[in-house]
């Protein structure tokens, strides 16, 4: 299993008791707190230190010539080093001699490391390949979207990670074949996506006689840019040939082997339920993803009661436009009406491409008005590559560097344009980039006198809770310029709502995925490719879909409570920082940060 890293979720169990007390800044505690900050980022750089993969993706160009240990001596020793250094940190520190920031940051550790703990023994019912993703598409990713070739060393180590390829992928195969002797077997949707989306990485030159295959193209490109003699160029290329066309396929190819031998072992497609102590691991999936104690049945609850809410504000809509079927039958007009379409070709890509731009330069105009801070990160819209489209999500974001120099992107799933809605592209522009994830993620590496845990950190909850918080806000920021623009936000809301009814239904309530898919359907005006690999999502991800609601319900809520509260003081941009200022949070701990921001602002 591949160890945390860089870029991992910081999942706190619910109602940890973080004391946040303001208390006056003294010599003593800014010695404490520069302390305590030191080696925090200490700690970060010694856990940094075994995900070399971690490591690239903040743009550091350290241990470049080598991937992640995917062994399950990697995960121990992971874990091993978390406990010394929480030990070493109660050891040297008291929280009652931390200032305030400081003293969050020494519970979030804290926190994060016991949430580590309870995890640990489920780490082997995670399938390591499946629809979710998997080492043959996270591995080409890392060398085009992240590895840079600045210097003929650095395109040897390119090199070194396609030859790594091979260890990467026995490593992981041997983990599949150990999960399958132990009746852990993927699902029967996981195997032929997998599979086919492994293919396209190892089609093209110098696998066949066709044209360059993506990891070719993208290392000849960087290679051409390199200041370096001709001679030296061509052996580079013919060392990256010989690398594909060796290590790498007899990687790929063992993965290949191993699903096809895994495959007639799948009885199905089942919940968590399912698997050895299924319901416990669901229940700890569930605390890591809403950072909350809430039950299965009480997020169930909760779906449905938003689900129904929802299908109000869209009646309401569907009134607005003249539209005389029922609700059911504007669901099927949106997903099937020509004119809500996109042409199935590169112009209709680059039309949406263009469209969900519009949407970015939208928001950042009117921002200053509703944010007193903005991100100094650029961020870029982009389709997800050919070759990962069958398994990359409808869309997400992809975090800076540490450094600045790459920038947020904002992804999004091409792969059929006869699926994809006009009327969801500004809602989705909206929680992806700007004023979703750039405006959370991007603004909080960039945070001075936290951690490095917290920059770079994060918590499900809260991070999806700010990007579906931010699809509503968009409306408010003039993004939606027509009723259909809003009837695709509460597609996506809906959406979201339908989320925590479904993946407490599958993992909990033992839905079918034919349930599953009905369930969604009657609810929702999503093109039914999208639902197909939304709900596949669902089954291999148990807990993660709960997030989005749950963290946007307790951002409105707070909201709610600080405009009844401080009334004609009501500012949003202050609302905003109290929000985002101190950057991910579990929702309690967001809770006592506003209720601070609301007590501050009535003196």
């Amino acid at each position: 299993m591949r160890p945390a890293y860089a870029l991992m979720l910081l999942l706190l169990p619910a109602n940890a008791p973080v004391a946040m007390v303001q208390t006056p800044p003294t010599a003593a505690t800014a010695s404490q707190d520069a302390a305590l900050l030191t080696f925090l980022d200490a700690a970060y750089d010694a856990q940094l230190r075994l995900s070399p993969e971690g490591q690239t993706q903040l743009g550091l160009k350290t241990d470049q010539d080598r991937l992640d240990d995917y062994t399950d001596a990697a995960a121990r020793r992971e874990r091993a080093l978390a406990e010394r250094q929480l030990a070493e940190m109660r050891a040297r520190f008291r929280p009652e001699q931390l200032g305030e920031s400081a003293r969050v940051s020494y519970r979030l550790f804290e926190y994060e490391v016991e949430r580590g703990r309870a995890s640990f023994p489920f780490r082997k019912l995670r399938f390591p390949v499946s629809t979710n993703g998997s080492p043959a598409g996270a591995i080409p990713v890392l060398l085009i979207n992240n590895h840079k070739v600045d210097t003929v060393a650095d395109a040897r180590a390119y090199i070194a990670r396609l030859r790594d390829t091979e260890r990467v992928m026995r490593e992981v195969t041997a983990l599949m074949r150990e999960q399958a002797a132990a009746g852990i077997v993927p699902n029967t949707v996981n195997f032929a996506p997998a599979r086919a989306d492994a293919r396209k990485v190892v089609t093209g030159a110098p696998f066949d006689s066709g044209p360059d295959s993506t990891l070719l193209a993208d290392f000849s490109k960087k290679v051409a840019g390199l200041d370096a003699p001709g001679a030296t160029k061509t052996a580079l290329l013919n060392e990256a040939k010989a690398a594909l066309t060796g290590p790498f396929l007899r990687g790929y190819n063992r993965l290949f082997a191993t699903l096809d031998a895994i495959e007639p072992l799948s009885k199905g497609n089942f919940g968590a339920w399912s698997l050895p102590n299924g319901a416990a691991y669901y229940a700890d999936r569930l605390k890591s993803s809403t950072t909350t104690n809430l039950s299965a049945d009480e997020i169930h609850a909760i779906g449905l009661r938003q689900v129904a809410a929802i299908r109000q504000e869209m009646e309401a809509v569907k009134r607005e436009v003249g539209f005389a079927g029922t609700l059911e039958q504007f669901f099927d007009h949106i997903r099937t009406d020509p004119t809500l379409k996109y042409a199935n070709d590169e112009a209709g890509r680059e039309a949406y491409l263009r469209d969900a731009r519009g949407v970015i330069a939208t928001v950042m105009a009117a921002a200053p008005r509703w944010f007193s801070v903005l991100p100094k990160a650029p961020l870029e819209v982009r389709a997800v590559e050919k070759w990962r489209e069958g398994t990359a999500p409808t869309a997400f974001y992809n975090p800076p560097s540490a450094d600045g120099s790459r920038p947020g992107i904002y992804y999004v799933n091409l792969v059929d344009m006869n699926q994809t809605q006009k009327v969801q592209v500004a809602a989705i522009a909206a929680h992806e980039g700007a004023p979703g994830h750039h405006f959370q993620i991007a603004r909080q590496q960039e945070l001075t006198g936290i951690p490095k845990f917290r920059k770079f950190g994060g918590y499900g909850a809260y991070v999806e809770g700010w990007g579906l918080y931010s699809e509503r806000l968009a409306g408010e920021m003039g993004v939606y310029k027509d009723p259909y623009a809003r009837f695709g936000m509460l597609s996506l809301q809906v959406w979201r709502a339908i989320r925590l009814v479904l993946d407490t239904g599958i993992h909990s309530k033992r839905w079918t995925r034919e349930q599953a898919i009905a369930y969604f359907r009657g609810n929702s005006s999503v093109a039914d490719s999208d639902i197909a690999r939304e709900v596949d999502r669902y089954f291999n991800w148990p807990g993660q879909a709960t997030s989005y609601m749950i963290g946007q319900l307790k951002i409105a809520e707070l909201r709610a409570r600080a405009e009844r509260e401080l009334g004609d003081r009501f500012d949003i941009r202050d609302f905003h920082e109290a929000v985002l200022s101190q950057g991910a949070l579990p929702l309690d701990v967001l809770d006592e940060q506003v209720t601070r921001y609301i007590a501050a602002k009535r003196g």
